[in-house]
């Protein structure tokens, strides 16, 4: 996969946009599955996205687009601190909807009905939590969010502060996974990833291409 240049022009065909994931939350520290739920960052996470916000200086980045989710927008507004950025949020960007599941923790959900926790996974992108949303589904909104930003804003760096059941659905559709519980991992904690909106498509450009921690 090709690194942008960020010291050179933006050609106005191509609109480079950058994914993260949103600052940890209660709910995270906890293990709880949140969905279109919220719980508020925690205490340190607001310092950790600050910071943050001025490592992402350097990179160019023109706007901002958010999910609509209170952890997503929070995080959003304090890495803007340091960016000054017009902000905008999109519902399209928010968490897969776990269903019956919000709110519970994965872990005691495949104690209790292991067998059909399995069976769920292995249908990969058809994976729906009762009551909630598959991962086809969650593609195709957020995609659909992408594509309209770069038609609004052709030639824009467009920094993303979305999820990442979003991020996972962009990310393994573009680079052909199946989300099936066997494939190795693919995006490491607090990165950012690289995509593009290129002659009409989105592509991914590189994956864990920054280090928002700094460690590498």
């Amino acid at each position: 996969m090709k690194q942008t240049d960020h010291s050179s022009p933006t050609d106005a065909s191509m609109t480079p946009f950058g994914l993260m994931r949103h600052a940890p939350t209660e709910w995270n520290r906890d293990k709880r599955l949140q969905g279109q739920n919220d719980s508020p960052l925690l205490p340190e996470s607001e310092a950790l996205a600050r910071e943050w916000g001025r490592r992402l200086l350097p990179l160019g980045w023109e706007r901002i687009l958010a999910s609509d989710l209170g952890r997503a927008r929070r995080t959003a507004e304090l890495v803007n601190r340091a960016l000054g950025l017009p902000l905008e949020v999109d519902s399209r960007l928010r968490e897969k909807d776990w269903g019956e599941w919000t709110g519970g923790n994965l872990s005691n959900i495949a104690e209790a009905a292991p067998e059909h926790l399995a069976a769920l996974e292995s249908e990969g992108w058809a994976f729906r939590p009762p009551g909630g949303e598959d991962r086809l589904a969650v593609w195709r909104r957020s995609s659909e969010a992408l594509l309209e930003a770069g038609r609004r804003w052709p030639g824009r760096r467009i920094l993303v502060v979305t999820h990442e059941g979003v991020i996972k659905c962009l990310l393994y559709r573009l680079t052909d996974r199946e989300f099936l519980p066997e494939e190795p991992p693919l995006l490491r904690p607090a990165h950012l990833h690289q995509m593009a909106l290129r002659n009409g498509g989105l592509v991914v450009d590189r994956v864990n291409a920054l280090s928002l921690n700094g460690d590498g």
